[in-house]
């Protein structure tokens, strides 16, 4: 999750590596102390922390202009539970943030993460991420934003991990999701905490949006990963999700890094619409409302009549379709708007990264508004995926 203008696209290359996919290269530091509430955003059924306790409520558009209003119900009953680590939006002026949360942090968890409390109970940490301000400096080589600490993000969620692991787990299955520079730091501690032990059989899925996950040529396991594959199914577990979304018109660069190829390896993705559904059919659920640190915002008009939406949610059925791409660009997930100017609808959405002269960065794809293309379709996949692992 970034800002929605960048001013050197080529230079995004540095803060890629280090910020989506979860490098570190500084002391340890020690981590947060998560036995404290206010550690977390969200915590099970901890109501007061507010985070995942929100308005969901989403007006359906459809292409005709007619419009309905979706009620969303968070289950009481849940039987697994999912963890989240958000991406890079701290607005902090320091290197890394601090454990006060902003409203960044809230917006950012509406956004991607509280809608899968219809499916699980909700644990989304704080942690000291590198900040949104140190992207910037590092693109534009101001200088600014000095003494990032790019191993204290890691530390402190593992040590959440370990915490919710000690007190609230419970022996439940769980369904991992990340973002950006939350996956990048969760594809760290499963690699080191995770595969190839015990606690593997614990993992309904890993949910790993807006990174690059390798593997072999024609394999679904091996580079990133050496004992959980990619999944191939709704009803597989210990397995993993991961997609890099771009326009169909907008693919990604030779130079990009979301996609891009390994030496011996290919860039993954795996598409939720077709895992969940068997489709390219799209269930989005876009914000209609000004974002902290995102441009996941409204179109000018979603039908000819009605510029502005009540909710804080929009679904546009038939206006998108995606599937994975595999070409010599590397892999990625190909999103396609069905905009028809016959009909009164929107023909567009918004969520594209911009440069400072205002043309869209092709580097970064559709990346902040990876999830909220496919919202649905990643909540009926972890519904489906938690009934296969309750059925075992």
């Amino acid at each position: 999750m970034l800002s929605t203008k960048l001013s050197r696209s080529m230079s995004a290359s540095l803060l890629l590596s280090s910020l989506a996919f979860g490098v570190s290269v500084c002391a340890e530091t020690l981590p947060a102390d998560y036995s404290k509430p206010e550690s977390w955003l969200c915590r099970g059924a901890d109501k007061d922390l507010g985070a995942c306790d929100v308005d969901m409520t989403t007006t359906i558009v459809n292409a005709d202009g007619s419009m309905s209003v979706e009620k969303f119900s968070k289950t009481d009953d849940a039987k697994v539970d999912c963890f989240y680590v958000y991406p890079t939006v701290s607005l902090d002026k320091t290197g890394n943030s601090d454990m006060v949360a902003g409203p960044e942090e809230y917006s950012v968890v509406k956004q991607q993460f509280a809608r899968y409390g219809s499916v699980c109970r909700t644990f989304a940490p704080l942690y000291r991420q590198v900040t949104l301000t140190a992207l910037r400096a590092g693109i534009s080589r101001t200088g600014g934003a000095a003494g990032v600490d790019r191993t204290m993000n890691y530390g402190d969620v593992v040590a959440a991990w370990n915490n919710y692991l000690e007190n609230y787990n419970d022996g439940r299955g769980v369904i991992l999701v990340g973002h950006s520079q939350g996956s990048g730091v969760l594809t760290q501690l499963i690699k080191k905490e995770i595969e190839g032990k015990a606690i593997q059989k614990k993992i309904i899925s890993a949910m790993l949006i807006g990174t690059r996950v390798q593997v072999p040529a024609g394999q679904t396991v091996g580079a990133t990963f050496e004992h959980m594959p990619l999944c191939e199914s709704a009803t597989q577990n210990e397995c993993i999700v991961t997609y890099a979304s771009f326009r169909s018109d907008v693919p990604p660069p030779e130079q990009g890094m979301f996609g891009k190829n390994g030496k011996d390896s290919v860039s993954a993705c795996t598409s939720p619409a077709k895992l969940a559904d068997n489709t390219t059919a799209l269930h989005a659920y876009l914000n209609t409302q000004q974002g902290v640190s995102s441009s996941s915002v409204s179109p000018l008009s979603w039908t000819k009549n009605t510029p502005q939406l009540e909710t804080p949610f929009a679904s546009v059925p038939g206006l998108l379709t995606g599937k994975c791409v595999a070409n010599e660009r590397g892999g990625y997930f190909e999103m396609t708007v069905h905009g028809d100017p016959k009909d009164p609808r929107t023909d567009d959405i918004s969520g594209d990264v911009m440069n400072a002269d205002g043309s869209v960065n092709a580097s970064w794809g559709l990346h902040l508004v990876d999830m909220n293309i496919a919202m649905g379709n990643l909540i009926s996949l972890a519904r489906q995926q938690s009934e296969a692992y309750l059925a075992k």
